[in-house]
């Protein structure tokens, strides 16, 4: 009943609510991002959801443009400024979320939705993440974001799926609530920090094969 009916009418009530409540704080952010990061003030970027449909996640930019003289993107670190690094470490970047939440696309709970590019690399246990709504928070989240590495990350999120509840959920939102005002280790550089799954994955069934 829960995951069926009531975890979809929570979302579009809270999301609902909290959008009209933080707009001002949205207006704000947006105009800050503009003046300090440049345009476009949304960063999108195609992320595959429910039963692995694809839809545009939205958030603040973090990151400036600049590239090297070759003309390629800096990394990560590079290129996040102060600003962007407090929009990460206080999850205000994650904010023009609240709509993909509100239309559907997300829930406010479930697991993050990663890189259509990953979508080949998942074992079957793993695919389980894509029989739910993807979250704004969850299980793998709160359990070390970034920093957890790719099969405990995943395992998490199969782990969530198999006991999503009410009670789960809440517990989630609270331990994130908690993460974002205690948490100050936040990922400046996601390549380095996590790598990207597919070339791990590539790169371990090739040695595999060999």
């Amino acid at each position: 009943m829960y995951k069926r009916f009531v975890k979809r009418w929570l979302d579009i009530v809270l999301s609902g609510a909290a959008l009209v409540v933080l707009s001002p704080v949205i207006a704000i952010l947006a105009l800050l991002v503009r003046m300090k990061l440049g345009s476009p003030v949304i960063f999108k970027q195609e992320r595959p959801g429910y039963r692995t449909r694809i839809f545009t996640l939205k958030k603040f930019r973090t990151m400036t443009d600049e590239r090297d003289e070759q003309g390629n993107l800096l990394p990560d670190a590079r290129r996040l400024t102060g600003f962007g690094r407090l929009l990460r470490r206080t999850s205000l970047d994650e904010l023009p979320e609240l709509w993909n939440i509100f239309c559907g696309d997300m829930s406010l709970i479930g697991p993050r939705p990663l890189l259509v590019s990953y979508l080949p690399y998942y074992t079957e246990r793993e695919q389980l993440r894509h029989t739910v709504r993807p979250g704004l928070t969850g299980l793998a989240q709160v359990s070390g974001r970034n920093f957890l590495e790719w099969d405990k990350r995943l395992e998490k999120d199969a782990e969530y799926v198999e006991n999503l509840s009410f009670g789960l959920d809440v517990k989630i939102f609270f331990a994130t609530i908690k993460a974002v005002f205690v948490h100050d280790d936040i990922a400046e550089d996601t390549d380095v920090i996590e790598g990207n799954l597919a070339e791990i994955r590539a790169a371990k069934t090739e040695g595999q094969m060999q």
